[in-house]
C-alpha cells in the first residue's frame, strides 16, 4: 500500500506551470480534494502535508512536493522515508512522461528512469527503483536536443487541459492505492472509455402507395 505521495517537479514561480512540474499540479490537486494544506520542512527539503484520515489508508499518509530542483529530489523523498520508515515499495512517484502523449498515462512498479533525472535521483538516494510511478503524458518535442527547453516550457492550453483531465481520473484510483490492491488501482488508471454504441436501425418507414 502506498504511504508517501511525491510530486515530481521544480519550486519557484517561473516553472509553476512548465511540462516538468505536472508531478506537482497531481499533488496540488490532491491535497485540495482532501483538504490539507502542504507545508514547508526543512527537514524533508520540501512541501509536506500529513494526512490523518485519507480513505482507504490504515494509517497516515504524506503528500511530498521536493523543493531541492529536480535533479536532487531523492534527497528530499529519502530523507521523509527514511524517518518514518517508508520502504521504496510504499512510495508513489508522479511525474511527466515524454514518451506517452498529453491526454495519456502509465502506472506501474519499478523499471529504469527513462532519462527523468528526478526518478534517477530518488532511485540512487532510496538505492532501490522499486517506488510505484504515475507517468503523466506531456509528448516529446521529436529531438532529443530539444527536451530540456520543451520540458521548461509551458504546454499550450489544449495540452494542459489533457494532462489536467488524466490529473483527475486518476485521483478515482488513489483510494485503490492505499488500500494495497494495486492490480484494482492499475486497471482504474488504464481502463479505456467505453466506445460509444451504434446508433440503433430505425424501422423502415412506410410510404403510401401512388
Amino acid at each position: 500500500m502506498i504511504k508517501l505521495m511525491v510530486g515530481l517537479g521544480n519550486p519557484g514561480a517561473e516553472y509553476e506551470d512548465t511540462r516538468h512540474n505536472a508531478g506537482f499540479w497531481w499533488i496540488d490537486g490532491l491535497a485540495r480534494g482532501l483538504k490539507v494544506s502542504l507545508q514547508p520542512d526543512k527537514a524533508y527539503h520540501g512541501l509536506v502535508a500529513r494526512v490523518s484520515n485519507a480513505p482507504g489508508a490504515s494509517g497516515p499518509i504524506w503528500l511530498l512536493e521536493p523543493m531541492t530542483y529536480m535533479n536532487l529530489s531523492g534527497k528530499s523523498v529519502a530523507a521523509l522515508a527514511r524517518f518514518f520508515k517508508i520502504s521504496p515499495e510504499e512510495i508513489l512517484a508522479v511525474h511527466d512522461e515524454l514518451d506517452l502523449a498529453p491526454g495519456e498515462m502509465k502506472f506501474k512498479k519499478g523499471g529504469g528512469d527513462g532519462g527523468h533525472n528526478g526518478l534517477r535521483d530518488m532511485r540512487a538516494q532510496l538505492g532501490s527503483g522499486d517506488f510505484w510511478r504515475l507517468r503523466l503524458g506531456i509528448g516529446h518535442p521529436g529531438h532529443k536536443a530539444e527536451v530540456a527547453g520543451y520540458v521548461l516550457r509551458k504546454p499550450p492550453l489544449a495540452e494542459r487541459q489533457a494532462v489536467e483531465d488524466c490529473i483527475e481520473k486518476s485521483y478515482a484510483a488513489v483510494e485503490l492505492m492505499l488500500r494495497g490492491e494495486m492490480d484494482k488501482a492499475l486497471a482504474k488508471i488504464h481502463a479505456k472509455p467505453p466506445r460509444p454504441k451504434p446508433p440503433k436501425p430505425q424501422p423502415p418507414v412506410d410510404t403510401p402507395a401512388s
